[in-house]
């Protein structure tokens, strides 16, 4: 039995999305813990630079690591939504261009971790990366709504 797609418009702007529920703050936490920690360092930080790029570095493949898995579930919303399509896929590609940002800023930062010019232009990228994952997010919950009320729909006729 098919169902009918509900028709709904955004009340919103979806490029301007605010975190204000405690779930999707929740699920960007280890996000934020990651690009903090490799964000964050001492004020006067070692003249050594052994070893401290290894670790940026590893923090910089687990957060690409978690943007790529955010990507495929995206992608996967997207194929199956029914509503908001344009939106997710705006969505995604802006997930996409701000995670490349912050990886070529991050690289340049790992490549001299102590220069303060280069550990500053992370932060930005960062932010720019945290805002796009999260309108994706209160995308894909909006189209999850969007569900639950089609179905409610169906279920009180």
């Amino acid at each position: 039995m098919p169902t009918k797609v509900p028709n709904m418009k955004l009340k919103i702007d979806p490029r301007n999305l605010q975190i204000q529920t405690f779930t999707v703050e929740k699920l960007l936490e280890p996000l934020i813990v990651q690009v903090t920690t490799l964000v964050n360092c001492p004020q006067n930080p070692s003249s050594k630079k052994k070893g401290r790029s290894k670790r940026a570095r590893v923090l910089l493949a687990s957060v690409e690591e978690a943007t790529l898995n955010l990507l495929d579930k995206g992608e996967n919303i997207a194929k199956e939504a029914v509503v908001f399509k344009e939106e997710l896929h705006a969505a995604l590609t802006d997930v996409r261009k701000e995670s490349q940002a912050l990886k070529v800023s991050a690289e340049a930062f790992t490549s001299d971790p102590c220069s303060l010019p280069r550990r500053q232009a992370v932060v930005p990228a960062a932010r720019s990366l945290l805002t796009a994952v999260t309108r994706l997010l209160i995308l894909a919950d909006m189209v999850d709504v969007a569900y639950l009320l089609q179905h409610l729909a169906v279920v009180s006729k």
